[in-house]
Formats: structure tokens, sequence, C-alpha cells
């Protein structure tokens, strides 16, 4: 009763705020903390794990706060909100303060409560592969999970099964992406641990290839469809 009274109180706004931070958290908690746990275990819980727990989080998230704020949780999506005009200019800061705060009190999270292996998490790209495919990959995993959720929103949550299918796509494009652009999608999700631990090398790639993604589905979109109300 004490918690419906708070969340009565607060504007929609503030409600934005809280439902962005806690899912970007909790997202990067997950993300990040089963790289962490495989690692500080030897590998034992694989790939499989690894893509999983990002999934499951980013699902229940969506369930969760979709209606609140609509569940971006990463700034390159709502970069791709702004583009297509499914959230106006005046939100940008607050949408992209929540996400970045959220993201570092989840690595923070992890650091004290799960480990510090493997830079907290971080993403990292095989540099065995060339330059122009690790970013055409990371381009190309963005962009499907853009893809996956403005169809979401254009059929008004994919009949219940949004929030299964934004996880989905998450789950796929790391299992089968991550080996060659570290499959981040996530700018705020490369940060946290980066900024965390220290580890910084790679955050030029997060903070292009993934804006550059989900803005190319973001135009596409505004060309070929028609804009849905929500």
């Amino acid at each position: 009763m004490q918690n419906s009274r708070i969340t009565n109180r607060l504007s929609s706004n503030q409600k934005r705020f809280f439902a962005e931070l806690i899912g970007t958290f909790v997202i990067v908690v997950f993300a990040t903390g089963s790289v962490v746990l495989d690692a500080k275990y030897a590998g034992t819980f694989g790939l499989w794990f690894v893509a999983l727990a990002p999934a499951v989080a980013v699902a229940g998230m969506v369930y969760a706060f979709g209606k609140i704020s609509m569940a971006h949780f990463n700034p390159a999506v709502t970069v791709g909100f702004l583009v297509t005009k499914y959230m106006p200019k005046n939100l940008f800061p607050l949408y992209l303060a929540a996400e970045i705060i959220g993201a570092i009190l989840g690595s923070i999270f992890v650091k004290y409560v799960i480990g510090t292996q493997v830079n907290l998490g971080a993403n990292a790209p095989d540099y065995h592969f060339s330059i122009p495919l690790i970013i055409g990959v990371e381009i190309l995993a963005t962009a499907l999970l853009m893809a996956v959720i403005l169809v979401v929103v254009h059929t008004k949550g994919l009949k219940g099964f949004g929030s299964i299918a934004i996880g989905g796509m998450i789950g796929l494009d790391i299992f089968f992406l991550a080996f060659v652009s570290g499959a981040s999608m996530n700018p705020a999700r490369s940060l946290a641990p980066a900024l965390v631990s220290g580890y910084l090398d790679d955050l030029w790639l997060y903070w292009t290839a993934t804006f550059i993604g989900s803005s190319i589905i973001a135009i596409i979109y505004n060309k070929f469809f028609k804009r849905v109300s929500i």
C-alpha cells in the first residue's frame, strides 16, 4: 500500500526516470554479471549462459516497465525512438541520464557482489577480425535489435510476445555475433564496466556502431512504415 502511494505521487517523468534506471541496472547486472561468473568459474557456464542471462533480464524489464517508459534501457534505442519521433526531444537528457546512472550502479554492484574478472564483463571485440568487419557486425547486431523493437511498437506489443521477442533478439545477437564484435548493442552496458574497471580501450566501437545501427533502422522505419499512435 505504501509503495502504491509513493508511485502515485511521482510525476510521469519521474516514473520514466526510475523505470529506465532500474531496468538498465538489472540488465547490466545480468549481462555483465553472467560474463564475470563464467570467467570466475573458468568457462563452466558457457556462451549459452552469457547469452541467456541478458535475454531474460531484458524480457523481464520490458514486460515490467514497457507501459511506463517504453523500456529503452539503452541510449542507442533512445536515439532510435528520437529519430522515429516516438519520444519528444526534451526527454532525451532524462532517458540518457537514467540509463547511464543505472548502468554504472549495475557495474558497481557486479564489482562488489559478483566479481571483478574480465574487466567487470566489459565488451571487447576480437581484433583477429578486421576493423571494418567488427564495426559492421556491431552495427548489424544493434540494427537487428532496433528492428525487432520497432516491430513490437508498430504492432502494439506483437500480440503479447513483445518482451520475449526483444529479449530473444538480444540472446541471439550475443550467441551468434559476440565472438566478432562483443555484441554490446548498448552504449550504457559497455560504458559502465569500462568506467568502473578502468578498461576504456574499446568504447570507441560501442559509442559509434551502436548509434549507427539503431539510426539506420529508425530512418528506414520512418521512410517505409506509417507511425502508429501509442
